[in-house]
């Protein structure tokens, strides 16, 4: 299928970044280009460096930004390794940054990558098809105990226990290989009043499960504070996080970098040596607007949150 993605809040991420035409600009997660060919767009002499974990996001990307020549670079790879990217292109540092978390459009609409309850697929929900786990590993490997404690912290899911209890009578009797077996395992844990509403009783689940076999959580905050060393003076940060683990680690990391001096204010002299690596640009999220919502009701989590090297 055709890589498609939404980029969300375009305008805003772009108005958050203050493009220079001469800078060097990331966009850690690469997706289908849009973000990246709007930076893209606004450079003359400038840089635009895209990095993704999908081969398939590379290789959409590459056609959509072909026409921007040496303005572009791809690079296949973990945003968690920012740092080593950049030294390996002898980059110091780079006037804005862009993280756009989560999983993107085609990934959760291409059946075979496993992502989505609503298609029946093999477990998988890698976003690079190189990392070896996968989302049946997962489910068949992992301890009762550990299921239980990845669905309740990741996915927030009340259902955690009961969830990971049926997982584990199932598989005792054959492996569970598929998205409509694991649906069918974890409908049985809520009560039958709750298994046809709005929400689909899976979507807590496949939301923990997608987030350990990407380490998504893991990464992120050390992924920041590089984001921010990576920064040249005046350089922005950019990050959208589409629910509210991402948002927390995000929103603590960059207020953690915000922060300067904390010695008592009754003492003359800093003796803690700490000094405020950034400034907010936003103290409250940015979220969607009505017009982007008509036209992509996955923007409505979304958050955006900005920050500027000082």
């Amino acid at each position: 299928m055709e890589f498609s993605h939404y980029s969300v809040m375009l305008e805003q991420c772009i108005q958050a970044l203050d493009i220079k035409p001469g800078g060097i600009y990331v966009d850690c997660t690469l997706g289908g280009g849009g973000h990246s060919e709007q930076i893209a767009m606004r450079l003359k002499d400038g840089l635009l460096i895209g990095i993704d974990r999908d081969e398939d996001a590379i290789k959409a990307s590459s056609l959509r930004l072909k026409k921007y020549g040496n303005t572009v670079r791809l690079v296949r790879g973990n945003f968690a390794d920012l740092k080593q990217i950049l030294y390996e292109m002898k980059i110091e540092r780079v006037s804005g940054i862009l993280f756009d978390l989560g999983v993107s459009s085609y990934q959760l609409d291409n059946s075979e990558r496993g992502f989505s309850y609503r298609f029946d697929a093999p477990l998988d929900m890698r976003m690079s098809r190189q990392d070896k786990l996968t989302a049946r590993d997962i489910v068949n490997e992992y301890s009762q105990q550990d299921l239980a404690r990845i669905i309740s912290e990741y996915g927030q899911e009340r259902y955690a226990a009961k969830i990971a209890a049926n997982i584990c009578r199932q598989r005792a009797k054959s492996p569970i290989n598929t998205t409509f077996e694991l649906n069918e395992i974890i409908k049985r844990a809520f009560p039958p009043s709750e298994r046809y509403g709005a929400k689909h009783p899976s979507k807590r689940t496949y939301q923990a499960i997608r987030i350990e076999v990407n380490g998504e959580l893991k990464i992120l905050e050390k992924a920041i504070r590089d984001a921010v060393c990576m920064l040249e003076e005046g350089g922005r940060l950019a990050v959208i996080t589409f629910h509210s683990l991402e948002d927390r680690i995000v929103k603590n990391t960059l207020r953690d970098l915000a922060t300067g001096c904390i010695c008592n204010k009754n003492i003359p002299v800093c003796v803690c040596g700490r000094t405020a690596k950034i400034k907010l640009i936003t103290h409250r999220p940015v979220t969607a607007d009505e017009s982007e919502l008509e036209q992509n009701n996955r923007s409505k989590p979304a958050k955006l949150r900005v920050a500027q090297k000082i």
